[in-house]
């Protein structure tokens, strides 16, 4: 696996180079730097790193806002770097996929595991994802199957266990997926040794 690639978003520029000197010297690769909020969208989009380091107080757009539209449209989680260690700022943290944040002055020493705990944060995140997307898709396969049953089932005057027969091994025989002779039999409400399925 790469270096991790992570972008950071500070208005201030010498805590901007200090704190990317010290994600270089711990070996992560970074891939853009900001300062302002929608700066940080704008190189979001173009870079697609998998962090972001980003100030909470900013000019026009403060840092929780940026990382709320940079997460709902890339998915890419934000660690949040602050003056303040105020409860309202945490709470509205939590509910914009904020993965933590860390209290100024920025030390390496706090950096770097904040950084690396975020990054584990986030793939288990992404993985997750991913296994609730497979899930929803299976389910919504087996709802297409039970369907195309269902219609084999009337069309052909045969038991469930029969339509699934005839579903199995036109799959099987043709080297198609359940899936895709399910939606031909839903969409021509047949299924005969002619059938050409996608």
């Amino acid at each position: 696996m790469g270096k991790s690639r992570i972008m950071v978003v500070e208005d201030e520029s010498i805590l901007r180079m200090d704190i990317k000197e010290m994600l270089k010297e711990a070996g992560f690769d970074v891939v853009a730097e900001a300062n302002s909020g929608d700066t940080a969208i704008e190189l979001a989009a173009l870079h697609k790193p998998d962090l972001i380091v980003m100030d909470v107080k900013m000019p026009k757009m403060n840092g929780i806002k940026a990382g709320r539209i940079i997460y709902q449209a890339y998915q890419i989680p934000v660690l949040l770097l602050t003056a303040y260690s105020e409860r309202d700022l945490v709470e509205e943290a939590k509910n914009a996929h904020i993965l933590g944040y860390l209290v100024k002055p920025i030390s390496e020493r706090d950096l770097i595991p904040a950084v690396e705990i975020a990054m584990a944060q986030a793939n288990r995140l992404k993985a997750l994802t991913n296994d609730i997307k497979k899930m929803e898709e299976k389910i919504e396969d087996q709802k297409t199957i039970q369907r195309a049953k269902g219609i084999l089932m009337e069309v052909y005057q045969v038991s469930e266990e029969q339509a699934f027969k005839m579903l199995r091994s036109y799959s099987m025989n043709h080297g198609k997926t359940l899936k895709s002779v399910a939606d031909y039999i839903i969409l021509h409400r047949e299924l005969d040794s002619n059938a050409s399925v996608g």
